[in-house]
């Protein structure tokens, strides 16, 4: 299976879903770097509210790129260029509501998505970010739920940290 790109979705797909978070997409033509990319290469960069991608950005990025947005404090998102920051427990919560924000766009899925975050090199203490998702990853759902980011049926609140 190959890493599921910006391209691959269907239109509209994710500025559709990004959209409920205030987030806008920016596609950057062709090879041409990407601004706000702290990974450089493909990977989603981030400059205040605007998310850029190109069509070969993989769409894990996109969306971890997208969860930093919806979990860093506002007065972080106020200035916010390349480095989206956060300390650990934020780190941890932004891989879980991307791995949740997955099961929202077509092609994707979350089972999906722990294959192409393995894949990518996301470590967890437990050698996947299935197993962590599913047995160690209780910290991070309770910080999303304190946040009220999520529910307690683990969907998205489509609501951004306010602290």
């Amino acid at each position: 299976m190959s890493i599921l790109t910006y391209a691959d979705l269907p239109s509209a797909a994710l500025e559709t879903l990004l959209s409920k978070y205030g987030l806008t997409i920016v596609l950057i033509d062709g090879a041409k770097p990407i601004p706000g990319s702290f990974w450089g290469d493909s990977e989603a960069g981030l400059v205040g509210h605007q998310l850029y991608l190109r069509p070969d950005t993989p769409i894990h990025s996109a969306l971890h790129e997208a969860s930093h947005y919806v979990c860093m404090d506002s007065t972080r998102r106020q200035t916010l260029h390349t480095n989206a920051g956060g300390d650990y427990q934020e780190e941890n919560a932004v891989c879980y509501l991307q791995l949740l924000l997955a099961d929202y766009l077509p092609m994707m899925g979350r089972t999906r998505m722990w294959s192409e975050m393995d894949a990518w090199g996301y470590s967890f203490r437990l050698g996947s970010s299935q197993r962590w998702f599913e047995q160690d990853a209780q910290d991070a759902r309770e910080w999303l739920l304190a946040y009220q980011l999520i529910d307690n049926d683990n969907r998205p609140t489509w609501r951004l940290r306010q602290e």
